[in-house]
């Protein structure tokens, strides 16, 4: 096994959009996206759901589900992924914090 030679990893506290170049705005709201992303994911794949069984509980297309699965977060607007997240059951909450 190669060990590879890491240069620069992100802070736990950090969002790694940040490093992306996003500012820090934007960087909380696509890791917010990112964070409906994966648990959507986790609950597809937590139900043994194929694609198209999700998109029918989802209520979106068979390639909207696959563009989930893959993680196409520029696919998917926060609120369009609150959504889907409440269709199946999961209940999103917002926080805020000073």
């Amino acid at each position: 096994m190669r060990k590879r030679n890491i240069q620069h990893t992100t802070p736990a506290n950090r969002s790694v959009f940040y490093d992306l170049g996003f500012d820090e705005a934007e960087a909380r709201v696509l890791a917010m996206r990112a964070d409906l992303m994966a648990a959507l994911r986790e609950h597809i794949k937590g139900r043994g759901w194929t694609q198209s069984k999700a998109a029918k509980e989802l209520g979106i297309t068979q390639p909207r589900v696959s563009a989930l699965m893959k993680g196409a977060w520029r696919d998917f607007s926060a609120d369009m992924l609150l959504v889907l997240a409440s269709r199946v059951g999961l209940q999103p909450t917002l926080k805020l914090a000073a």
